[in-house]
């Protein structure tokens, strides 16, 4: 499998606190969990030519990983358009955390992507709703997070194909979050963790979760749909 990182990586250069816990940034620790099993794993950042993400490079894209958080804005409405036509065409993507106010996540579901938020080192456990799903696979009934970032609904978001985990916060809030689209040919899955201030992708089963993530939004070789005019199957002129 060919697989994309994608990360503004501004955090990692401005933020001290982010810089000790993720020192070559979001992007490269989340590449060196998914590396194994035969795939060719690649980043790509905010700052590089075309955001790293040119027709080539998703060309040879079977799922893009996104991470984004402060810098939405300064995606180029052109990248964002091509990565969503990639993602029609077939492309798995998966998008983690503040990814929900993303270009392309927004052009994706046709909403707002807003929701409720409190950075106060809130516990969060996530609830796993369907155990059948092959996102959960390893997984227990939860996961325990210590401490994260809180997501509250309303989460304004379509109804999900499948909703996977629903999270609870010490707050009271409760959260979707992970949840499954499928757009064109293209699968897309959601997964909330990872504020960049706590160390949420060295938890295990957070890497457990995206490494299964990635698996299943992997296209599997199913043909593309035939469209326009065409011809009858029957020889409609024997009439």
């Amino acid at each position: 499998m060919n697989i994309t990182v994608w990360n503004e990586y501004r955090h990692e250069k401005e933020n001290p606190v982010v810089t000790d816990i993720y020192p070559e940034g979001i992007h490269t620790c989340i590449a060196e969990f998914l590396e194994g099993e035969d795939h060719v794993v690649k980043t790509a950042t905010l700052d590089e030519e075309e955001h790293g993400l040119t027709d080539e490079v998703l060309a040879n894209t079977d799922v893009l990983v996104w991470w984004g958080h402060k810098a939405h804005d300064e995606v180029k409405d052109e990248v964002a358009e091509r990565v969503k036509q990639r993602v029609l065409d077939g492309m798995g993507l998966v998008v983690l955390h503040s990814g929900h106010f993303s270009k392309i996540f927004k052009k994706l579901m046709g909403t707002t992507c807003d929701l409720k938020w409190r950075e106060a080192d809130d516990r969060e456990r996530m609830w796993v709703v369907d155990p059948t799903h092959p996102i959960t696979e390893g997984i227990g009934e939860y996961i325990e997070i210590e401490k994260e970032e809180m997501y509250g609904e309303h989460f304004d978001i379509p109804t999900p194909d499948e909703l996977v985990f629903v999270s609870w916060f010490e707050g009271g809030e409760v959260f979707r979050s992970g949840a499954t689209f499928k757009r064109g040919r293209g699968k897309v899955f959601y997964f909330r963790p990872g504020h960049e201030t706590y160390p949420t992708y060295y938890h295990k089963d957070v890497q457990k979760v995206i490494q299964n993530g990635v698996k299943w939004a992997n296209n599997d070789g199913t043909p593309k749909n035939v469209y326009g005019n065409s011809q009858p199957l029957e020889n409609i002129s024997e009439k």
